[in-house]
């Protein structure tokens, strides 16, 4: 487990041991200013046309313009500038050249933006269309021949980069012919360079850019190819480096990288050949279905590039399958590295028609080139445990306490609570949030329990009726009856501030009051935790005073001295059980108990009267060890810390 296994490579990759060694080389003994005319300045320009050589030969460009730039998105925009400025020309010489600026609907959000960015600046007044995808993710070509003629300016991409679909790029030049389309044409080829034979002096393609972070060199460098006779427009000038097409001192260090990488690709001594990577990809395949049953892969893979999965698995979001393949010491994504920094329903997915619970469900996984078959072997183990986490029940009784359970509930700033009978496999949800009614329902149907009531304490009714509907119109309060027998104990409804107020306990001693936001007066529950919608605001009737927060995080290196000064400290891992399943934390080697966040509101009493040892709560990124300090300070308990950062940053 100590090994990460990188599966997102789509994203970004690690460096080239010879890119290394070259960029080393050119910051070294190769350090000069290629426009120096001294013997420096030669070397360090023919280390640049080395590099410009080969890539001439990896892509199949003996002509045309190849130019290095800082990577593909200003080759994007470099491109989109010099199409526009042509058409304006064009426009003022009074010559046909199209009213569509025609973009693939799957395209990376680099097009579509830097379409609309310069068709502003320049005033071109061109409209920006989405030329649709069919469900297998490729370019619909009868839209294409319908709109072609009409056409400024097409974009496309050779591989996309959330599902690997490869676009028929013979099919969509044949159309650009066939209807004499006016349309200049830009091709991403991001995804393609290393993966994909590249012949571009052969075909139409007017521009064509590249990034070199995809395959092994370093981020900050790329290069566009603009087919020779195609229009072209600097998107700097200044010093006239790159004989005057990209203004700016070349990032020799990055050129040299890039061209190791580039002359390994050319050798072909290097990367394993397409036969070889479709046989790992089968590998993951076999894999995934063997740990999810029920998986659905979102691409066809007859039509994707060897290196490129996109899958869903019924029941589990995205953020659900990201922090358990985490946990397991897995890197994945849940989409394009540009966009995915929170989980959210993919447009790529929607484009192809997907239904939105497995657009807003998917994951990619992506491997590059250099793979090698030990890799590929502890992947495959690492998905099996990760299956086996997954299907861990959530709702687990308490290893401290035992007897009814309660679960916290959130979505969209709504916080709802389930109380549950692990033995007797029954729950009751009240003020459950209606944006997670449809993971909540599959989440019970999982465990195997039965939902006895769906309330709600009169804020908001749409989380608890849609939960009902989702196990057949489950019932809300039984009439005439002021409480509910529930795991022994009782579940009593009361009014209070113009609603429902629910308390679960004794009749002497509740321990939970769910008032939704409502203020509750300390005599309706002396001494229980009131459960409130607004999860950050838990208040203990008749609890001690809120603590502060000063000093209350503390980063890895000022954790490891603070286990040394408490030894009896707990270490407490509030993740989800199913990613302390996939991957258990440590803290500079003590090991951590799994307490999940979603449960620290059923165990606060216990912390507070009960366990007084010093706390230290843990993550995977700090943010929820950080709620959960901040609760039981908040209740008035002392010696509670959390680690800042969390697990992923600790050393």
């Amino acid at each position: 487990m100590n090994i990460e296994i990188y599966l997102d490579a789509n994203a970004t990759s690690p460096v080239l041991p010879a890119a290394i060694e070259a960029a080393t080389a050119a910051m070294g003994e190769c350090f000069g200013n290629p426009s120096s005319s001294h013997a420096s300045g030669l070397r360090a320009r023919a280390l640049r046309e080395a590099a410009r050589a080969a890539a001439r030969r990896v892509i199949g460009a003996p002509a045309g313009r190849v130019m290095f730039n800082s990577g593909a998105t200003e080759g994007i925009q470099t491109a989109v500038l010099s199409a526009l400025c042509a058409v304006r020309e064009r426009r003022a010489r009074g010559e046909a050249c199209g009213d569509l600026l025609l973009y693939g609907a799957t395209e990376h959000k680099a097009v579509p933006e830097s379409l609309a960015h310069w068709n502003r600046l320049l005033g071109t007044g061109l409209e920006l269309r989405a030329l649709p995808v069919d469900a297998d993710g490729r370019h619909r070509l009868d839209v294409l021949r319908e709109l072609a003629p009409r056409a400024a300016l097409v974009c496309t991409m050779a591989a996309n980069n959330e599902t690997g679909v490869v676009s028929d790029l013979a099919a969509i030049e044949s159309v650009l012919i066939e209807t004499a389309s006016p349309a200049l044409w830009m091709v991403d080829c991001v995804q393609a360079l290393g993966k994909l034979a590249l012949a571009l002096a052969g075909t139409r393609i007017d521009y064509a850019p590249f990034s070199g972070h995809k395959l092994y060199a370093p981020k900050g460098i790329g290069m566009l190819y603009v087919r020779e006779g195609a229009p072209y427009t600097p998107l700097m000038c200044g010093g006239g480096q790159e004989e005057g097409q990209r203004s700016g001192t070349e990032n020799m260090a990055g050129i040299a990288a890039f061209g190791a990488v580039l002359a390994a690709l050319e050798r072909g001594d290097t990367f394993r050949s397409h036969e070889e990577l479709l046989a790992c990809r089968a590998r993951l395949v076999q894999a995934l279905r063997a740990a999810f049953p029920d998986i659905a892969f979102n691409a066809p893979l007859d039509h994707a590039l060897p290196t490129t999965l996109n899958f869903s698995v019924p029941g589990a979001s995205s953020s659900d399958l990201l922090e358990i393949f985490d946990a397991a010491g897995v890197r994945v994504s849940a989409g394009s590295a540009c966009s995915a920094a929170k989980a959210a329903p993919s447009y790529v997915l929607d484009a192809m028609g997907l239904p939105v619970e497995r657009s807003a469900s998917a994951v990619r996984m992506s491997f590059g080139p250099l793979v090698d078959e030990a890799t590929i072997d502890r992947a495959c183990a690492r998905i099996a445990r990760c299956g086996r986490a997954l299907a861990m029940s959530v709702l687990a009784p308490s290893p401290l306490l035992g007897g009814v359970g309660l679960a916290q509930l959130d979505a969209e700033g709504k916080t709802g609570w389930l109380l549950f009978d692990a033995a007797a496999r029954s729950c009751i949800a009240i003020d459950p949030p209606a944006a997670q009614a449809a993971r909540t329902a599959h989440m019970l149907r999982a465990g195997g329990y039965r939902l006895l009531a769906a309330l709600h304490t009169g804020m908001d009714d749409a989380g608890a009726a849609a939960l009902g509907r989702a196990f057949g119109g489950a019932a809300g309060w039984p009439a005439a009856s002021a409480s509910i027998e529930f795991g022994g104990a009782l579940l009593t409804r009361v009014e209070h501030g113009g609603g429902d107020v629910y308390l679960f306990g004794t009749r002497d001693a509740p321990r939970f009051v769910f008032a939704g936001g409502r203020e509750v007066w300390p005599e309706l529950a002396q001494g229980a935790l009131c459960c409130r919608a607004d999860s950050e605001r838990p208040v203990a009737l008749a609890a001690s005073a809120p603590l502060g927060e000063e000093g209350m995080e503390l980063d890895s290196a000022a954790a490891m001295d603070w286990l040394e000064q408490h030894p009896d400290a707990l270490v407490v891992d509030v993740r989800d059980l199913r990613e302390h399943g996939a991957g258990e934390a440590r803290l500079h080697g003590r090991p951590a108990q799994n307490l999940p966040l979603a449960r620290l509101a059923e165990h606060a009493s216990h912390f507070l009267a009960g366990d007084t040892r010093p706390l230290l709560f843990v993550c995977r990124s700090g943010a929820r060890s950080l709620r959960a300090a901040r609760l039981l300070r908040r209740l008035g308990r002392s010696h509670t810390w959390c680690l800042a950062g969390g697990v992923a940053l600790a050393h």
